[in-house]
């Protein structure tokens, strides 16, 4: 923040999973817009991909709608609806996406830049998925975040699977 006062950002959140599919099966679901909007939302959201360009320097961004209405819970953008845009930093084949993401929203506790790295490594019987999100913003409950990074990891095992 300008003014003299920071705001901390800095909670890194990670996760992992193995999935069922090689390095390269995986890293084309992360670079085909119509294979990321089937697993990226998490449990209890939809997704559309307004822009997408899968080019280091290229941009993307997406809309993120909850699928059943829940007063309980509000999206960043809107009543419903998360939108994310995103800017790959590295696309390195079959090994890593590395992005940059934004979240439109009028709440300051959404602010700044959270760098995502996603990491592919081939292990026996398919690929160690892992995702580090650094400078998580405050408004992302660290449960909230763990368990849509779980179920988005679960999501992504389960389309590679159908895959092979």
């Amino acid at each position: 923040m300008r003014g003299g006062s920071a705001r901390t950002m800095g909670r890194t959140d990670k996760a992992s999973r193995i999935v069922t599919a090689s390095p390269a099966t995986v890293y084309n679901a992360f670079v085909d817009p119509a294979a990321l909007v089937e697993w990226l939302p998490p449990k209890g959201m939809i997704a559309r991909i307004e822009t997408f360009e899968p080019k280091a320097g290229g941009h993307y961004r997406m809309a993120l709608t909850y699928d059943a209405p829940d007063p309980s819970v509000r999206g960043k953008a809107s009543e419903d609806t998360d939108i994310v845009e995103g800017r790959f930093v590295e696309l390195v084949p079959n090994d890593r996406v590395v992005q940059i993401v934004t979240f439109e929203s009028d709440d300051p506790a959404f602010a700044g830049e959270m760098k995502m790295t996603w990491s592919l490594r081939p292990v026996a019987g398919g690929t160690e998925v892992s995702i580090v999100c650094e400078n998580v913003p405050e408004g992302i409950s660290a449960e909230d975040h763990a368990a849509g990074l779980s179920s988005t990891l679960d999501n992504l095992a389960e389309f590679v699977r159908q895959l092979v």
